[in-house]
C-alpha cells in the first residue's frame, strides 16, 4: 500500500540526494518528515486527499522549494502542515503548535515569539484556510532551519490587518506595519525560530490583476531592487514577455478554467516584506512570488520560463531540472502544477534570490491548460 509518507519520504530522499546533501542527512531528513507528519504519515494514497488543505493544488500537505543564488549551490526546503488532517481547523493548530514545540526541544531552540501570539493566531473558533504550516531549510548537519507560517484571518478576514498590526508591535516592530505596501488581503504572516543569523518576521500579502508596473512599486527595500529588476521578472515569470505571448496564456487558460478558474485557480501574485530589526521600521528584505503554473500551458513552458530567470540573474538551472526528474517521472507537458510559483527575494547585504517551489503531486496531477481547453471546445 502506497502511503502519504512513503510517497513524500522518498521524493525528501531524492531532493537531498540531488541538493548534495550526505546520505546521513538525507536519511534523518526523510525521518523528519515522517516524524512531523504524524500519523497522516501512514494514510493510504488510495484514500481521497483531505480537501481542507490549500498547501497545494492537489491537497497534498507538503511542498519543495529550491532557493538559488549566484556561484552557489541552491538550499532545498519542505513546506508541511502537522496538522493535516485534524477533524478541525482548531485541532489542526493545536497539533501544529505541539509539533513545533516538539522541534524546539529536540533541536534545542526556543518558542518565545510563537508564544507570545498564540491568543491572536490559535483563537477557540478560528477562522480562515490554514491554521499552521511549518518550513524546514534543509541544511547539511541534520538539523534544519525552522520557520512557521501562520493565519491572519484567524479570527476572522476583517480583523487581519489589526492581527498583523498588533502582532508586529509585540514582537518590537511598532513601525512596520505602516511600511507595507497597500494588498488585497494579508495572507501570511511568518517567523523564523530557532538557528538563524537574523531572525525575520515576515508579512505576506496578496495582489489581484497586477500590472508588472504595479509590481515594480512593491518593494519598501531601502537600496532595493530597481522597478525594472523587479518588473523584468514579473514578465518572465508570468509569460508576459510579449503582448501575443500573454494573450495566448490567457485565451487557452480561460477556455480550459473559465475567466475565475475552478478552485484555487488563478491564485494571486504575492510579496513578502521581512523585517529584522525593530529601530526603523523598514523592511530589510522584499520577495514577489509569482503563480507561474496559473499562467502557464504546462510545466515545460514553466520551466522554461524558471531555465530564463535563473540565467537572468547568473544561476545554474541543473539543480532545477534534476530535482523536478526527482520527484517525478512524468512528462513535464502532462500536467501544470509542478513548478507551483517562482519567486524573486532581496535581502540587505546579500544577492539576489530565486526561488522555485516544486509540487509533491501525490494525490493528483492537474492538466494542462491546453489539453482541458480542447477536450472542453470538443464537448461543446
Amino acid at each position: 500500500m502506497e502511503t502519504l509518507g512513503g510517497h513524500a519520504a522518498r521524493q525528501v530522499l531524492r531532493l537531498c540526494e540531488s541538493a548534495g546533501l550526505s546520505g546521513t542527512d538525507s536519511a534523518e531528513y526523510a525521518r523528519t518528515l515522517l516524524t512531523v507528519l504524524g500519523p497522516v504519515a501512514e494514510r493510504s494514497l488510495d484514500l481521497p486527499p483531505d480537501d481542507s488543505s490549500f498547501l497545494s493544488d492537489d491537497h497534498t500537505p507538503v511542498e519543495f522549494s529550491l532557493a538559488f543564488v549566484p556561484d552557489g549551490e541552491p538550499t532545498l526546503r519542505v513546506l508541511l502542515e502537522p496538522g493535516y488532517g485534524a477533524a478541525s481547523l482548531a485541532e489542526n493548530g493545536r497539533t501544529g503548535l505541539r509539533a513545533v514545540h516538539e522541534m524546539a526541544q529536540r533541536w534545542g531552540f526556543d518558542t518565545k515569539r510563537l508564544d507570545e501570539l498564540e491568543d491572536l493566531f490559535f483563537p477557540p473558533s478560528p477562522q480562515g484556510p490554514l491554521a499552521l504550516w511549518c518550513a524546514l531549510e534543509l541544511v547539511p548537519g541534520g538539523v534544519p532551519k525552522v520557520k512557521v507560517y501562520l493565519n491572519p484571518a484567524a479570527s476572522g478576514p476583517e480583523r487581519s490587518a489589526d492581527t498583523v498590526r498588533e502582532a508586529l508591535r509585540r514582537l518590537g516592530h511598532r513601525q512596520a506595519f505602516a511600511a507595507l505596501p497597500e494588498g488585497d488581503r494579508h495572507l501570511f504572516f511568518a517567523l523564523d525560530l530557532g538557528h538563524w543569523d537574523e531572525p525575520r518576521v515576515k508579512v505576506y500579502l496578496a495582489h489581484h490583476d497586477l500590472s508588472a508596473a504595479e509590481a515594480a512599486g512593491l518593494s519598501r527595500l531601502e537600496g532595493g531592487p530597481g522597478p525594472g529588476e523587479v518588473a523584468s521578472f514579473f514578465r518572465m515569470a508570468a509569460g508576459h514577455g510579449t503582448e501575443a505571448d500573454a494573450a495566448d496564456v490567457e485565451a487557452d487558460t480561460e477556455a480550459a478554467y473559465g475567466a475565475q478558474g475552478p478552485g484555487l485557480v488563478r491564485r494571486p501574485f504575492q510579496s513578502c516584506h521581512a523585517f529584522t530589526e525593530t529601530a526603523t521600521g523598514r523592511p530589510s528584505g522584499f520577495t514577489l512570488y509569482i503563480p507561474v503554473r496559473d499562467y502557464a500551458r504546462d510545466d515545460g513552458e514553466a520551466l522554461d520560463r524558471a531555465v530564463a530567470v535563473l540565467g537572468r540573474h547568473g544561476m545554474d538551472a541543473g539543480p532545477l531540472m534534476r530535482s523536478l526528474s526527482a520527484v517525478t517521472a512524468r512528462p513535464l507537458q502532462d500536467g501544470v502544477g509542478l513548478i507551483a510559483y517562482l519567486g524573486l527575494a532581496h535581502q540587505q547585504g546579500r544577492p539576489p534570490r530565486v526561488t522555485a517551489y516544486i509540487s509533491s503531486e501525490a494525490y493528483e496531477v492537474r492538466p494542462p491548460a491546453a489539453a482541458v481547453a480542447s477536450l472542453t471546445a470538443a464537448v461543446l
